[in-house]
Order: C-alpha cells, then structure tokens, then sequence
C-alpha cells in the first residue's frame, strides 16, 4: 500500500479519538460531528483492512492502530518544524519534546540535561516517567518521540544510540545491617526486609538470584515506595535494604547515613537513547545534548 493511499485527514482522526478517549470528545475537539468522526474511522479501517480501535471506555488502538497513531504524530511533527522553517506558522507556541525517562534518571543526571538544551527553536518538555524496561510501548504507541531505555533493540521506526551505564549499589542503614546481620549474605537477603519501587520491580531480586544461583528471590517482608528520593530515603530510613544509583549511594555512605551490604558487588544498568527517524532539528538538539551530558555523567 502506498502511503499516499492514507489520507492524513483519516489518519489524524484516528489520532485524535485516541488522545481523546472517546469518539465525542474527538468530534468536540476537530469541530465535526460524532457520526463524521465514526465514518472516518471505519473508512480508515477499510483502507487497511484491519481493525484500528477497540471500542472500550477510553478507547484503544489495537497494534495496527499504534502505527497509524505514531504516523499523525510523525506528520504533525514534521509540519511544524516545515512550516515553522517557511516562516508559514509563527504562532510563538515552543516546540514540545515528549521524552520517557526513568525515575532514577530523573533524580541524578537528565533533568540538568534540559537547562543545557539549546532554546532556538524554543522548547518545551513533556516528560513521562516510566520505567527503563517498559519505555518501548511509548514509543511503539507514538505517546512520546524519545526515550530513555534499557534495550538496545530499535522500536520499529526508531533509531537507538548508546548512552553509559547507571552502576548501582546494595545498601542499607547502619543500624538495619547491624541488627540483621545474623547469617551469610545470600540467606539474609531472602529474609530481611527490601525496598523496592513498585509491583513491576524486580531489580532487587534479580540481584539476590544472582547470590542464590536462581534459588530465591528477595525476601517478601517488602516496601513499595514509588519514586527514586523517596526509596532512597526509605533504605536509609532502616524500612530495607535496596540497590540505590551510585550518585544518590555516595553522599550518604560519605555521611554514615548508608553503608555497603555486599562489599565489591555492584550492578551495572546499560541506558540507550530511542528516538523516532524524524528529520527534527529540535529533536536532534535534544538528542545531541542527551548523549554528550550522559558522556559526562555516566559510566563507560
């Protein structure tokens, strides 16, 4: 099928009822009716004959649909930088950036990448925080144009670009190591209690594993704690042990407010930059920017 068989106004109502959520929020926000937006839909459907949205409450692009929906966002990207670069439409909007980072990123490292982002044109940054391992349905799903990852396998349309490794360190407070200091460190670990982000996190068992040969897990007396300050407040804290980022551990173990549970034993987390192919000079800033700052910040 040639690209030229997709009419934009189609693909960029596909786009719109699933950033809307329904199929009446989109006819609000194009200024058409509810039925124009349904015929749409079906049309673009018949075009590529396949089913595009699962009609749920909000509703949701199937896999093919997640192609059509990152298509309108790449054309919608590609007509501002063109028009802005015609001087067609100079609205003085700034150009948003939507990126996914994780959240341990975004307590060390990224945020200061922004401030460094040359502001011509004038940017604006929308930031997802998701996991390193979970940021590929982003951008598969056209939801963000960037992203911070642990793979290095390319989403299709993307292009992917080494960044250095987060090393992370086992620790725990003085006193929860003291108290729980009672056997070999393997055993200790699938007892005592850990901290870990969320229900999705395994990082803290998969380390014990890598004590146990497989064996066992981290122990199941376990805190969740959502965001990287705050998981890291809680280790020191005494609530568990955790692997915290290097940069976040050192301060701390300086100060006597964390010391090391597995002397010599670290681990290493490659990150990645993914970006959609886009001939995007503001996209290109950002990356630049992205990889040289890493380059400073991150391990080889």
């Amino acid at each position: 099928m040639m690209m030229t068989d997709l009419p934009l106004d189609q693909v960029r109502t596909l786009l719109a009822v699933v950033d809307e959520g329904t199929f009446d929020a989109a006819a609000a926000a194009l200024h058409v009716t509810p039925s124009a937006i349904s015929q749409r839909v079906k049309a673009l459907e018949q075009r590529t004959g396949r089913v595009l949205l699962l009609r749920t409450k909000p509703v949701r692009p199937t896999e093919s649909g997640e192609v059509l929906v990152r298509l309108a966002r790449q054309v919608a990207r590609l007509e501002h930088d063109a028009y802005a670069e015609l001087g067609l439409a100079d609205t003085g909007e700034p150009v948003r950036v939507s990126v996914a980072v994780n959240a341990d990123s975004l307590a060390t490292w990224f945020l200061p990448v922004l401030a460094r982002v040359p502001q011509e044109p004038r940017l604006c940054f929308e930031l997802r925080r998701e996991d390193e391992d979970h940021t590929a349905a982003l951008l598969r799903e056209g939801v963000v144009m960037a992203a911070v990852t642990s793979s290095p396998d390319p989403v299709p349309g993307c292009s992917v670009r080494p960044l250095g490794r987060m090393r992370y360190l086992p620790v725990a407070a003085p006193d929860f190591a003291a108290h729980h200091r009672g056997g070999p460190l393997a055993q200790v670990l699938t007892e005592v209690p850990v901290v870990v982000f969320d229900r999705r996190d395994d990082f803290q068992d998969g380390f014990v594993r890598g004590l146990t040969r497989g064996r066992s897990g981290a122990s199941a007396l376990r805190h969740y704690v959502p965001t990287s300050e705050g998981f890291v407040e809680a280790v020191a804290a005494g609530l568990g042990w955790g692997l915290v980022p290097e940069p976040q551990a050192d301060p701390l173990l300086r100060a006597g407010r964390l010391v090391g549970i597995a002397p010599g034993r670290t681990v290493d987390v490659p990150l990645y930059w993914q970006q959609w192919k886009l001939d995007s000079p503001a996209l290109a800033q950002v990356a630049e920017t992205v990889t040289a700052t890493a380059a400073e910040t991150l391990r080889a």
